[in-house]
């Protein structure tokens, strides 16, 4: 039996991400903004929702490997599952070394880097579609004789390591720096500080950074976020923006070789006639400046409200979709993603943000009045859904208002 083990863990992460925030306010570190845990959170719930359409698949690639082309039938001894957690981490090294070097790896990877901020909720920060790739990079545990679940449930526990390292409470470990990723490495892996990129590709054990000549300690303040700003709160946006990017160059350069090699080459790689290779530029501190767009204040407690609704609504679907019908699940993963679009939008004051809004609603009602759901789920959720259509008109009313008033 399959245990998605990041998806029980999903609760707790809520609890420390809490704990982290309380005792931030509490210090006045000043280390979370709403709209840019909003948007980590956010990816996260939405990284978790689309691979609910792949993870079968991809299972698959390695059960079926496992099953027919295995070199060893390997007990499941202490011994061996040692061996398996080194493996784990050593393919996702490579995994990870190889996101940041080739640009069609980079452009779902990147999802990850974008936030300005070092909190728990970075951790949570995931590409939609990184989970398409990943897995080759850990075939050779297959042809090695690695059961299935086994290496599913070391790669979930690599993965919840890397929750607690997203942080800056913690500062210097002593003696644990030289064999565990700690804190402190991870933060260099999130620099944009030059000196900074592509270093620290570890997942629990550094040891393969200092092997490989990636290591890089910390320093010099740590500038979080990627090179060149996303400057957004969208999700949908952060996960295609870099494919976007990849696109315009390749159809800029006449040459096939030149298309070709936008895809393969690494992060900054240019073809000659757009300028070449362009390196990380250096972090001025006097002029830097995080995203941070205006938004009103007032729309706080809906955002949230919201917010809290599409989170609710994704949990039945994470942990029931093998039982439900498809047109239940995929209708539910789309309004909760544009739930969360919404939530990033309000954050923005977009333009297109109380049409989108309204129709959101709207859909929303009609998905649980057009389904075979019990009624008391038709009653509550179309209610939430009618209260807030109430809301937000009570709140664009007086935005409305407030700028209809003349200045003095």
């Amino acid at each position: 039996m399959k245990v998605d083990y990041i998806a029980l863990s999903v609760p707790a992460f809520f609890i420390l991400i809490g704990i982290e925030l309380a005792w931030s306010f509490y210090k006045k570190l000043d280390y979370y903004r709403l709209n840019d845990s909003i948007s980590n959170l956010s990816q996260g719930i939405g990284q978790q929702l689309t691979g609910i359409f792949m993870k079968t698949a991809l299972f698959f690639g390695y059960m079926y490997i496992y099953e027919h082309w295995r070199m060893f039938d390997l007990p499941q001894t202490i011994w061996v599952w040692i061996l398996l957690f080194i493996g784990v981490d050593f393919f996702y090294y490579w995994f990870h070394r190889m996101s940041h070097q080739v640009n069609a790896l980079w452009a779902a990877h990147i999802v990850h880097h974008q936030s300005e901020e070092y909190n728990l909720t970075v951790a949570l920060r995931q590409s939609w579609f990184q989970g398409w790739f990943s897995w080759v990079f850990y075939l050779p545990l297959a042809f090695l004789g690695f059961e299935p679940l086994m290496f599913l449930t070391l790669s979930a526990f690599n993965t919840l390591y890397q929750f607690w390292i997203h942080t800056r409470l913690i500062k210097n470990m002593g003696p644990l720096e030289y064999i565990l990723n700690t804190p402190s490495h991870h933060r260099v892996h999130h620099g944009s500080n030059p000196k900074y990129i592509d270093k620290n590709h570890a997942g629990t054990l550094i040891i393969w950074d200092r092997l490989f000549g990636t290591f890089q300690k910390e320093e010099e303040e740590v500038y979080y976020g990627i090179t060149t700003p996303l400057a957004s709160w969208n999700p949908l946006w952060a996960n295609v923006h870099y494919w976007d990017e990849l696109w315009n160059t390749a159809s800029k350069s006449p040459r096939w070789v030149d298309k070709i090699n936008v895809f393969i080459k690494p992060p900054g790689w240019f073809p000659a006639h757009l300028g070449g290779f362009k390196g990380a530029p250096e972090i001025d501190p006097v002029r830097y400046q995080k995203y941070n767009p205006l938004y009103q204040k007032r729309l706080v407690p809906y955002v949230l409200f919201q917010f809290i609704i599409g989170l609710i609504a994704a949990i039945p679907i994470l942990f029931l979709y093998h039982k439900l019908p498809a047109i239940a699940v995929g209708t539910g993963v789309i309004y909760v993603i544009l739930t969360l679009l919404s939530c990033t939008a309000l954050l923005e004051e977009k333009k297109w943000q109380v049409k989108f809004e309204y129709a959101r609603l709207v859909m929303g009602i009609l998905i649980v009045l057009l389904q075979d759901f019990p009624i008391g789920y038709q009653v509550i959720l179309a209610g939430l859904n009618i209260c807030s259509a109430v809301w937000f008109f009570n709140l664009e009313k007086k935005n409305n208002n407030a700028e209809e008033i003349p200045e003095i």
